[in-house]
C-alpha cells in the first residue's frame, strides 16, 4: 500500500472532461487527494480540464489508469460497459485500484469484468445539473450523491462523498435503475414546463419572462420538497 493510501490521500486519474469530471476532480483536489491526468479529446474538453485542474497532464485512458490508485469515470452510461471490456482486455487495470463512475443507471456491477484483476468497484452519481465550473463546487454542497457499492466498500464511497462537499445516499445496486429514471423525469419534466411557461410569456410579448416565472417555479419547486418531507410532532 502506497504512503498516500495510508494518510488517506489517493492518486486519482480522471476519465472524461466533459462537465463532471474536472468539477468532481477540482472538489477532490480540494480535499487533499493528488490529480494525477485527465483524458480529454475535443479542444472545448482540454480547456475546460486546464481551467478546472490547472497543470493536471492530458493523457490516454490507459495511461490514466496506470498511473492511478483511484480511477474516475465522467462519461455518458453507454459509453461505460465498452469501456471497462476493452480496459480489461488490454490488462490496464492494477490490483486494489479503485474504480468509480458517475452514470445515474449503472450499479457497481458494470464493473465485473475487471473484478477478477482485483478492481474495488464504486458508482457515484451527484445529483446535480453540471455546468462544468467552478460554480458547481458550491452547489455540491446542496446536492447528494448516491453510493452504490459492496457492503465493505460502502464507506469509502460515503466519505469521497463528503469529500466533495455533498450528502451521500445509499442506493441499493438493483434499484440504480429506478433511481435513474426518478432523476431523468424530474429532469425533463421540470424543464419541459419552464420551456412551456416562457415561450407562453414571449408569445404576448413580455419582456424578460424568466424573471416573471423564475422566483414562482423556485417556491413551488421549495413548497412541494417542503410538503414531501415528513413531520415529527
Amino acid at each position: 500500500m502506497s504512503e498516500a493510501r495510508r494518510d488517506g490521500r489517493l492518486g486519482i486519474g480522471i476519465v472524461g472532461a466533459g462537465r463532471v469530471g474536472p468539477v468532481l476532480g477540482s472538489a477532490l483536489a480540494g480535499a487533499g487527494h493528488a490529480i494525477t491526468g485527465i483524458s480529454a479529446v475535443s479542444e472545448e474538453s482540454r480547456e475546460r480540464a486546464e481551467a478546472m485542474l490547472p497543470g493536471v497532464p492530458v493523457l490516454e485512458v490507459p495511461e490514466v489508469v496506470r498511473r492511478s490508485e483511484l480511477v474516475l469515470f465522467a462519461i455518458p452510461g453507454e459509453e461505460l460497459p465498452g469501456l471497462v471490456r476493452g480496459l480489461t482486455e488490454t490488462g490496464a487495470w492494477q490490483p486494489g485500484q479503485l474504480a468509480v463512475h458517475t452514470a445515474a443507471e449503472h450499479g457497481y456491477g458494470v464493473f465485473a469484468p475487471a473484478l477478477a484483476t482485483g478492481v474495488i468497484p464504486l458508482a457515484l452519481h451527484p445529483a446535480l445539473v453540471f455546468t462544468g465550473t467552478s460554480l458547481d463546487l458550491t452547489r455540491l454542497a446542496e446536492s447528494t450523491i448516491a453510493v452504490t457499492a459492496p457492503a465493505p466498500v460502502l464507506p469509502i464511497g460515503q466519505a469521497l462523498a463528503v469529500e466533495m462537499g455533498a450528502e451521500p445516499v445509499v442506493v441499493a445496486e438493483q434499484d440504480r435503475p429506478a433511481y435513474a429514471e426518478a432523476l431523468a423525469a424530474a429532469r425533463e419534466f421540470s424543464g419541459a414546463v419552464v420551456r412551456q411557461a416562457l415561450e407562453a410569456l414571449d408569445g404576448i410579448g413580455l419582456e424578460q419572462p424568466h424573471r416573471v416565472i423564475g422566483g414562482l417555479v423556485r417556491a413551488s419547486v421549495e413548497e412541494a420538497l417542503a410538503r414531501a418531507v415528513p413531520h415529527v410532532e
